[in-house]
């Protein structure tokens, strides 16, 4: 898995079989679901009883758990024991994949799980890709999005990240503007995914309207100044010609205030940009709250009066602690 077509071709080549096996091979992997080598029964037999211990890169679905909206939350062990936790979001139209990018996250926000776990390593290409077709299987339905939002700092893991956009891309079929990449801020590397000209859609996660407040919230923040983390913002859209949407958790008495959202307003005006607020999703080891509907509507309208473009998004799978930053490092 996240060998394209070409390399697979050349594989089964060099296993002393034909060419076209490649192509059977890319079919069975990416669209037929093929967990072993074993199971690819065009096959010659007596080939794939040479392959039994060939592994393909699929993981194991150890626990799920799915909340009343028909968001389902997967617990997924990898190879070498280590567990992910990825989410499949369906609505009438579309199914989308929470995907995640690390096992657990060095980021450490003070308001998501994930960075409560800490950080074990990066997910290895097929171990991204591995999730969207697990989620496509169990829901016997097509993914049609898929966000970068899980647990773990995408841009910590640029060269499987890429490896994986283009291979749910050329291999699965998914349309690059149907993804996200999702990011606190890395020094440069926004920078670095505007040079390969993907056409994703970048998501920023800011939560604070300044610098002392993003701190606070994003100790990894330090080194990494709000406009530094804008101005590199300004160069992907200038490079990419894309959009860039901010992600803003609204965490009651904190960051949700008229004041916070003028002051939100002033460093984003005049910029090609969405802000996607999200009011706080609980957990165990946090002490925020959720702010109330009147408080979310007072800062909705102060940022619709400076003319900019927001929306509110309350998280799915909220009662299956599948919601935005609710994963976690788990053991099954």
């Amino acid at each position: 898995m996240g060998a394209s077509l070409d390399e697979l071709t050349a594989w089964v080549q060099h296993q002393g079989q034909l060419a076209y096996r490649g192509r059977q091979l890319h079919q069975w992997v990416y669209q037929q679901g093929a967990r072993t080598l074993l199971d690819i029964s065009v096959f010659p037999k007596q080939w794939r009883e040479t392959l039994a211990d060939v592994p393909i890169g699929r993981s194991t679905i150890g626990h799920r758990v799915q909340a009343p909206d028909g968001t389902i939350k997967y617990l997924l062990q990898l190879a070498d024991g280590q567990i992910i936790e990825t989410v499949g979001i369906p609505t009438d139209k579309r199914l989308t994949v929470c995907v995640s990018s690390q096992v657990g996250c060095p980021m450490a926000c003070d308001f998501c799980a994930t960075g409560k776990g800490g950080f074990q390593r990066n997910l290895k290409s097929h171990e991204i890709i591995d999730q969207v077709l697990t989620v496509q299987e169990d829901f016997q339905r097509r993914v049609s999005n898929i966000v970068f939002m899980g647990m773990g700092e995408p841009l910590l893991n640029m060269d499987n990240l890429l490896a994986a956009v283009r291979s749910l891309n050329e291999d699965v079929g998914i349309g690059q503007r149907l993804m996200t990449i999702s990011t606190v801020g890395i020094p440069g590397r926004i920078r670095a995914l505007a040079a390969e000209k993907l056409q994703v859609t970048l998501a920023v996660s800011l939560h604070a309207s300044n610098q002392q407040l993003r701190e606070r919230l994003i100790p990894s923040a330090k080194p990494y100044g709000l406009e530094q983390l804008l101005a590199e913002c300004r160069e992907y859209v200038q490079q990419t010609n894309r959009r860039v949407t901010f992600e803003y958790i609204l965490l009651a008495g904190v960051n949700d205030l008229p004041a916070h959202a003028s002051e939100l307003a002033r460093h984003l005006r005049g910029f090609q940009t969405h802000i996607n607020l999200i009011p706080y999703n609980p957990i165990s080891d946090a002490d925020y709250q959720r702010p109330g509907r009147r408080r979310i509507r007072a800062f909705v309208k102060v940022l619709e009066e400076q003319h900019i473009a927001v929306s509110v998004r309350y998280s799915r799978g909220l009662a299956a602690e599948a919601a935005c930053g609710q994963l976690r490092v788990s053991q099954i």
